[in-house]
């Protein structure tokens, strides 16, 4: 099964430019394969704008958030793996979204042994 949560950040940066207002992600920074300006990064995570007018060439994948943008007049190819995205959130109301490790987390295995409950069944009673 493909996971949730990029299909969340989709539809919340989606519903969030859609009210006119400014989508912020919070990053865990420390995740490997993250690439944001470090000196911005406070105690391992960094709040970064990803509005249309703030950023170019943003690419929300399955995999990672893509883009290009400036960092104190200095240009900068931002990329972070969708599993370092902590959150997603307008910046004027604060509503959208928290991840946690559980959000892409696959349900654990029947123990074995254990059926799957049987189908349902009819039986014409005299």
């Amino acid at each position: 099964m493909t996971p949730l949560r990029p299909y969340l950040i989709r539809a919340i940066y989606q519903w969030i430019v859609d009210n006119a207002m400014t989508p912020y992600i919070l990053v865990d920074a420390e995740h490997e394969g993250v690439n944001v300006p470090r000196h911005y990064v406070q105690e391992g995570k960094i709040v970064l704008n990803i509005r249309p007018q703030a950023v170019t060439g943003l690419v929300l994948g399955d995999k990672a958030i893509t883009f290009q943008a400036r960092f104190g007049g200095t240009p900068m190819a931002v990329e972070i793996p969708v599993n370092a995205v902590l959150a997603i959130y307008a910046k004027e109301t604060g509503k959208g979204m928290i991840f946690d490790e559980e959000t892409d987390a696959t349900p654990p295995p029947a123990p074995k042994g254990e059926e799957k409950p049987k189908r349902p069944t009819l039986k014409v009673v005299k």
